[in-house]
């Protein structure tokens, strides 16, 4: 079983004395610099000058700053920008800010596993990955309790890389839920792994597959939408509060006997081979080497499939059928 930490193991004090630099200030970097500062530690922050992440952090108070001014200035330096960007900001922004004693904080392993950010020897390397997003970090964390995180040390030059680690989850209130000890590596591959088989791309999969069926047999697409799409929700809620056997004992018995009886035949042996494959792609690097270059020839494929994807019969029923439910919105 992983180490799991609570309150009771972290110190804040860890933190005390030091700057932490917050480059990115987004759906991530927003929650994590307002629950610094609110936990009194001293906190700057960076983003592009005009856009909605630096007017963002001027209407918090914030005071942004460029990217390199952050990192001159942080003795912890968080970066908390979207996967793809983070190589460029790193070597134009951070690396010539980086001395000796200092740490770097991720959210997500990627850049570090995948060798495309490779810090020097003499800084600290951890990171502090809550699991939801970062509004619901913020939220919880001015409720006074907290949303679970991971935590992982790659690099421990200092000797108290973790306890730094662990003050920042507290700071986030993350230590309130419970923080697991994981590694880059693990942290890194189970959640690609989970988006692309899974949460993303093999829900959106099996969604569009059952949509695509009850219309070619004859069935209106609103009809279709509902029970593939609507109800998606109502099922993924149960399951997340009280696990798949939870709830199977609460939607009806005839739902339960075809979960139990039929999912098997949809989600069977060459589902699963398809998952090994994914799996060892993330493992030996393909995928992250296809995606880097995909982000380096100005992203073709992903552009062709996005743009195919938002013109699927599904979205369009689906934008109809979403202006009878204002409660979506609120």
């Amino acid at each position: 079983m992983a180490k799991l930490y609570r309150d009771r193991d972290a110190k804040i004090t860890a933190l005390k004395g030091k700057t932490v630099a917050i480059i990115g200030y987004g759906i991530q970097g927003r929650p994590h610099a307002l629950c610094l500062r609110d936990s009194g530690v001293k906190v700057v922050v960076a983003d592009l000058e005009g856009s909605p992440g630096w007017k963002n952090a001027e209407l918090d108070g914030m005071n942004p700053m460029s990217a390199a001014d952050a990192a001159a200035a942080g003795s912890v330096i968080a970066v908390l920008t979207p996967d793809h960007v983070q190589p460029i900001v790193y070597r134009e922004a951070i690396a010539p800010n980086l001395k000796k004693g200092k740490a770097l904080m991720f959210a997500h392993g990627f850049n570090i596993h995948y060798h495309q950010i490779v810090p020097p020897a003499n800084v600290d390397v951890f990171m502090v990955a809550p699991k939801g997003p970062g509004s619901l970090v913020r939220s919880e964390f001015e409720k006074g309790r907290g949303v679970p995180a991971l935590v992982a040390v790659q690099q421990d030059a200092s000797g108290h890389a973790k306890d730094i680690a662990l003050a920042y989850a507290k700071a986030l209130g993350a230590t309130r839920a419970g923080v697991l000890e994981t590694t880059f590596r693990e942290e890194t591959e189970t959640d690609l792994f989970g988006e692309q088989a899974v949460l993303c791309g093999g829900v959106t999969e099996l969604i569009k597959a059952g949509f695509e069926t009850l219309v070619e047999a004859g069935y209106q697409p609103e009809c279709a939408y509902y029970e593939v799409l609507h109800e998606l929700k109502l099922i993924v809620d149960l399951i997340q509060a009280h696990g798949i056997t939870g709830m199977r004992r609460r939607v009806s018995d005839t739902a339960e006997y075809g979960d139990m009886t039929r999912g098997p035949r949809v989600i069977g042996p060459e589902t699963r081979e398809a998952m090994e494959d994914l799996l060892a792609d993330i493992q030996s690097g393909e995928f992250a080497r296809e995606w880097i270059l995909e982000n380096q020839a100005n992203r073709p494929v992903f552009t062709r499939l996005r743009e195919l994807g938002s013109q699927h019969l599904i979205e369009e029923v689906g934008a109809k059928l979403r202006k009878m439910m204002p409660w979506l919105h609120e």
